[in-house]
């Protein structure tokens, strides 16, 4: 007899669902002629477009910036991870308060400050020019579905509240299931202000056409083969063309960095996401979720999941997959074997839509780095400014990122530029073949510690004392 759970997957497209959308931009022209310019962005993602955006609007009212902005994307704008993600636009700088709290205890009331005011940044903005990406301020749902994740959500809830934001709220069973109703679920945790979701690659055509009208130059097709220095200028050289800048910005994130002592830092992880088909009237008040956030459960091995506009439910996570070497190929977005196991996850956690089946199934690569969150810098004399190892948070980070890389290019004395998050980066990731070894004892570890009631094992508990991790 066929798995009913496989069977849900038998029409989905192995597309991006959101990708998936006749918005999407027409392409930019490759670049075929040499330019000058003040600043080049390398990436077309969140990072580059909104350093090329905020770039143009500091420049605009005298705080740093450039006047002259150039764009080089080697595929399409929004089509890597800012495109494919699930759309959860973090207030957080620091992938979550726990994580901030055990790296940067002094500096979380600054950095909670400031992740909030990010995120009003990037409302404020979407709203000014009008980009229509769903932007909705739902806050984020973590579910509990064992007894020891319900005492981290606890411990959680007492951490101290830095901002004016409402603190967040701790939810029993019946609480929970009253927001969205699963039998799995044992606690919730409501954080009701400081996450929106947002439809991911609507967001980057939006910055796109935002950066565009004010004057910044976008070559789509055009990857930067190599990065030297000439006369005072950086010199980035392209298939056909060259371009020399006064600063360069490298926003490549997930894909080897054009600076190859950075290359250590980060690691590429492969990120599987199913998306079903709409749910009809009565299928979504089976489950509830009047109130529409976001969710994640608890597990160190998790899953997250959301409604679109047309109430769809995005169902990712649990599988993040490493392959030696830090090996990038397109044949790996497809992974039958996780589609077929968040398949049945979504059926054991909602077994009332057991009969709904997905449309779309994809994967793609992220960039994680030891600390779970960015790191920022410059190198070639201080001409060259970056921001990458963003790990699953760069849907609203990466504003704050373009700020920190533009002060730090500018040689400004900021706030941002003092802190210790911003002057520190985190340790690199081993060589191979330790590299592969330790992430596959990692993820060992952490799928050893769900089983077990959390408990962590020695190697685990060595990594945070050393301060290191690899989020599953």
């Amino acid at each position: 007899m066929a798995d009913p759970a496989l069977s849900a997957l038998a029409d989905a497209e192995p597309a991006v669902f959101w990708l998936d959308d006749p918005a999407a931009p027409p392409p930019a022209p490759a670049l075929v002629a040499d330019v000058d310019c003040e600043l080049a962005v390398v990436g077309g993602g969140y990072t580059g477009l909104w350093t090329a955006l905020r770039a143009r609007e500091r420049a605009a009212v005298g705080d740093g910036g450039a006047d002259d902005v150039v764009v080089l994307e080697a595929g399409r704008t929004g089509t890597q991870a800012s495109g494919r993600n699930g759309g959860f636009c973090a207030a957080s700088l620091t992938h979550g308060a726990a994580n901030g709290y055990a790296r940067w205890p002094g500096e979380m009331a600054v950095l909670d400050r400031l992740g909030e005011a990010n995120l009003d940044g990037i409302e404020e903005t979407v709203h000014r020019y009008g980009i229509d990406c769903d932007f909705r301020r739902t806050g984020a749902l973590d579910v509990a579905t064992e007894p020891w994740q319900a005492e981290e959500l606890a411990e959680r809830a007492r951490l101290p509240v830095t901002t004016d934001a409402p603190p967040p709220l701790l939810l029993d069973a019946d609480a929970v299931r009253a927001e969205l109703d699963s039998p799995t679920y044992l606690a919730g945790l409501w954080e009701r202000h400081t996450t929106a979701l947002v439809e991911p690659a609507r967001l980057a055509w939006g910055l796109r056409a935002a950066a565009e009208s004010h004057g910044v130059r976008l070559h789509e097709h055009t990857p930067v083969t190599a990065l030297g220095t000439e006369g005072g200028r950086v010199v980035l050289r392209t298939p056909f063309a060259t371009v020399r800048a006064a600063r360069v910005v490298l926003a490549t994130n997930a894909f080897p960095s054009l600076l190859r002592r950075l290359r250590p830092y980060t690691v590429p992880v492969y990120d599987y996401v199913l998306v079903t088909e709409p749910l009809s009237a009565a299928q979504l008040a089976s489950v509830g979720w009047g109130n529409r956030q976001g969710v994640g459960d608890s597990a160190n091995r998790f899953h997250y999941y959301r409604l679109t506009r047309d109430d769809r439910v995005l169902w990712g996570g649990y599988d993040a997959v490493y392959h030696y070497g830090s090996r990038i190929e397109a044949r790996l977005d497809q992974r039958p074997e996780t589609f077929a196991r968040l398949a049945r996850h979504f059926a054991e956690t909602f077994p009332q839509l057991a009969d709904v089946r997905f449309t779309h199934r994809w994967g793609g690569v992220i960039d994680t780095s030891t600390r779970f969150c960015a790191f920022y810098g410059r190198a070639r004399g201080g001409r060259v400014g970056y921001a990458l190892g963003f790990t699953g948070l760069g849907v609203g980070a990466t504003r704050f990122a373009a700020d920190v890389v533009l002060d730090l290019l500018s040689g400004a004395d900021t706030e941002r530029t003092r802190l210790s998050m911003v002057r520190r980066r985190p340790a690199p990731f081993p060589p191979e073949p330790l590299r592969s070894a330790g992430i596959a004892l990692t993820q060992w570890s952490l799928a050893r510690a769900d089983r077990y009631e959390g408990r962590r094992n020695l190697w685990l508990r060595g990594l945070d004392r050393a301060g290191l991790g690899f989020d599953s």
